[in-house]
């Protein structure tokens, strides 16, 4: 009742356990125990007690398609047997592959031969980042991907110096990206999204897939991106589906296996006949297979080949009927004799050729890299860049033919904007066309040099940057653009999700924030600033103390006085003279005693008794705090200028009503705040205020058509303009000093 288990060829044939080999007349018969519902019977090789079963029925040979954990363990039982073990390692859930750590073999005899070659996919990664010259990208892993398999390419990069990022995707990835925008600001999302130019992606197909397209709906993903799709099993339907998913350049490595180019001994594998079923890439179903069952075909046949070659050169041996439970089992003596003829032979099957010369394993493996162009469009085509084996490395190029090879000896027509510092008017002599100076000025002379072009340089009519208009048509730099009036604009442009989806960008080379600029206020005489240092009620405790310490003083002077009555030398002295009192013992007298303590200029008389010294004591001590803190707060208050701005934010410029505000019109600040402000959805309804200021009397009444024009306003008059900071800092210092910025 044994029946081979192989299914339609339409489908996939899971061989997932063993294979047991028979002799019987002199036939072979190779019989699949799978776990399939339509055989008798079912082995799952999740343990090795099934294996053991096999082995007390007495097999020569053991091929198994598993993960690396129950390899392991059929590794240690396979060796301790010395049974010859095929192993092909089965990937899980569509992840990349990872190489599997093997126990070491007792006496170094090692029975466990590796079918699928071993994992190359760090060779090809680092081919490909050194052919492309990458220095800086980021490596996406899957959660079931052993990180563990990167350590060589890791450590192959860091010794290039190139700057390498790791980062894991769980399996929910919309929730990934939901975490990204509530944990990141705005600056860290910008620098995540350049991180995201150069990516690979070590995940399943689909996973792949909800990650680009994620990438692309929350507008982290450009259209100068590109990502590396790496993985060994990959169909051509998952490959479009990645490709026209991805915005940017797309590039797919995965595993090949040779096409017999002769159609006669296409199914033709040393004698021995594959259906064309398999062999035929018309039929299409070779396709459809797991690489894994492709190698476990070939073990099949490499191990009947192996076979058969023992029984010509007569050297068969008995197979091996053992019990692995007892330990007094004894191994197969056949086992290594059939191991060395399995190891010498080699054939050529459905995945090429397969021997086991290097180091127990089959070496012999080829990838393909695929890849697309960049493109702002989703529907790119992906065709052959090149292929890459373990003998002659990359054959082919992985560089794109870029936009340098079709501009050489080109005239474009340049559209730009006056903004200082990015484009100025350099001095010109009489007679020649204007040229102009400044940041982008020298970054389009950089291209034109590398790219071998000329340009044509003309301001634009509007000094606009360009705004979408109620009508659907767009004006300024960008209208010029879209009406092929020029080929390329250079100033400091902003990049907007609305510009973006009409025109193309270059990579960003300036982050900025929105400012507030304000006039600063005039810095008034004051003869009273003297006083600053304290508060009016410190003052007025001090006031108050020097007579209550006076009068104090004046009665323990008193008593004093009375005290010292009988002593002849004080009848003898003149009224009103205390010789051990303070002073003269009047109250005046006590009083400007205390002061003069206070103003460190001392006092008249001796202290004689011990009240008044207690009472004296602690006020020259209570005088050298407060002369202390005085002197500290007045030094601080004289050094450093203190400006006390009303407004802070943009919460506090919505709330006051003395400065007028405005912005730009047409720029991307002032579509910033109408967006905000005319967003139902917007909760805060601070853009909703600041949006009916700046666009009151459709933005003529407190917005200006230029940032120059903006300064001078905020200069002579009390208002605040609201725009971009670097823009504020440089016309601020050509225009006045009497301006102030504060960025927000």
């Amino acid at each position: 009742n044994r029946v081979p288990c192989v299914r339609s060829l339409g489908e996939e044939i899971q061989m997932c356990c063993a294979v047991f080999v028979a002799f019987c007349h002199f036939k072979f018969f190779l019989v699949f125990f799978c776990s399939c519902n339509r055989i008798t019977y079912t082995l799952s090789l999740s343990s090795p007690f099934a294996a053991c079963e096999l082995m007390n029925q007495g097999i020569l040979a053991l091929v198994t398609s598993t993960g690396c954990a129950s390899a392991s363990a059929l590794q240690s039982l396979t060796d301790a047997m010395h049974i010859p073990h095929l192993y092909i390692q089965r990937n899980g859930d569509g992840s990349p592959r990872t190489a599997c750590q093997f126990n070491p073999s007792p006496g170094g005899q090692r029975y466990t031969l590796a079918a699928r070659p071993p994992v190359r996919l760090n060779n090809v990664m680092l081919t490909l980042v050194e052919e492309l010259r990458w220095q800086k990208f980021i490596v996406f892993y899957d959660i079931e991907y052993d990180i563990r398999g990167l350590q060589g390419f890791l450590d192959q990069t860091s010794r290039q110096g190139v700057d390498v990022a790791l980062q894991r995707v769980d399996r929910n990835i919309s929730k990934v990206f939901t975490n990204l925008f509530t944990t990141m600001r705005t600056e860290e999302l910008n620098r995540y999204r350049d991180t995201l130019r150069r990516a690979i992606l070590l995940l399943s197909p689909q996973g792949a897939h909800t990650f680009i397209q994620q990438a692309v709906e929350t507008n982290l993903a450009s259209k100068d991106s590109h990502w590396v799709f790496v993985n060994e099993e990959i169909s051509d339907t998952e490959i479009l589906e990645l490709t026209h998913s991805a915005l940017g350049r797309m590039t797919v490595i995965r595993q090949i296996f040779p096409l017999w180019k002769d159609s006669s001994t296409r199914c033709m594998r040393q004698n021995h006949r594959i259906s064309s079923l398999l062999c035929d890439p018309q039929e299409g179903y070779l396709q459809n297979l797991e690489v894994s069952n492709l190698y476990l075909y070939d073990s099949v046949l490499m191990l009947a080949n192996a076979f058969y070659r023992k029984l010509e050169d007569r050297k068969w041996h008995s197979m091996a009927s053992l019990n692995c439970i007892r330990k007094s089992t004894k191994p197969w003596n056949g086992g290594w004799s059939m191991l060395e003829t399995i190891q010498k032979g080699n054939i050529t099957g459905l995945t090429g050729i397969m021997d086991f010369k290097e180091s127990g394993s089959n070496s012999h493996v080829q990838f393909e890299i695929l890849g697309s162009s960049f493109s702002e469009t989703f529907g790119k085509d992906i065709k052959r860049l090149a292929t890459w084996d373990s003998v002659h490395g990359l054959n082919g190029s992985l560089k794109e033919s870029r936009i340098e090879n079709g501009m050489q000896g080109l005239t474009v027509k340049v559209v730009t904007l006056l903004e200082d510092p990015f484009v100025m008017v350099a001095e010109n002599i009489l007679g020649q066309p204007k040229r102009y100076k400044g940041f982008s000025i020298d970054v389009l002379d950089a291209l034109a040099k590398i790219l071998g072009f000329k340009y044509e340089i003309y301001q634009v009519t509007d000094s606009k940057y360009g705004s979408q208009l109620p009508n659907g048509s767009w004006n300024g730099m960008i209208g010029d653009l879209i009406n092929k009036r020029a080929d390329l604009a250079v100033s400091a442009i902003t990049i907007t999700p609305e510009r973006e989806n009409v025109v193309d960008f270059s990579k960003r080379y300036l982050d900025y924030s929105v400012g507030i600029l304000l006039r600063k206020p005039e810095e008034k005489i004051n003869i009273f600033s003297l006083f600053a240092p304290f508060d009016l009620a410190v003052w007025a405790c001090i006031a108050a103390a020097i007579p209550v310490v006076g009068v104090l003083i004046f009665l323990l002077n008193r008593l004093q006085a009375l005290r010292s009555s009988s002593c002849s030398s004080s009848q003898n002295a003149p009224p009103g003279h205390l010789s051990n009192g303070v002073g003269s013992g009047t109250l005046h007298s006590a009083i400007w005693i205390v002061y003069g303590a206070f103003v460190q200029q001392g006092g008249d008389g001796m202290v004689g008794s011990v009240a008044l010294r207690i009472v004296m004591g602690s006020w020259w001590l209570f005088t050298l705090i407060v002369c202390s803190s005085y002197t500290a707060n007045l030094a601080a208050y004289l050094t450093v200028s203190r400006m006390d701005h009303a407004i802070r934010s943009f919460q506090d410029l919505a709330r006051q009503i003395d400065v007028e505000y405005g912005t730009v019109r047409d720029s991307a600040v002032y579509d910033y705040f109408r967006n905000k402000g005319t967003n139902p959805l917007e909760q805060d309804s601070t853009y909703a205020e600041l949006w009916r200021t700046i666009s009151k009397n459709d933005g003529m009444d407190y917005s200006v058509s230029s940032p120059s024009e903006g300064i001078r306003k905020v200069c002579v008059s009390v208002c605040g303009k609201l725009h971009e900071c670097k823009i504020i800092e440089k016309n601020q210092k050509q225009t006045t000093e009497g301006a102030k910025e504060r960025p927000l």
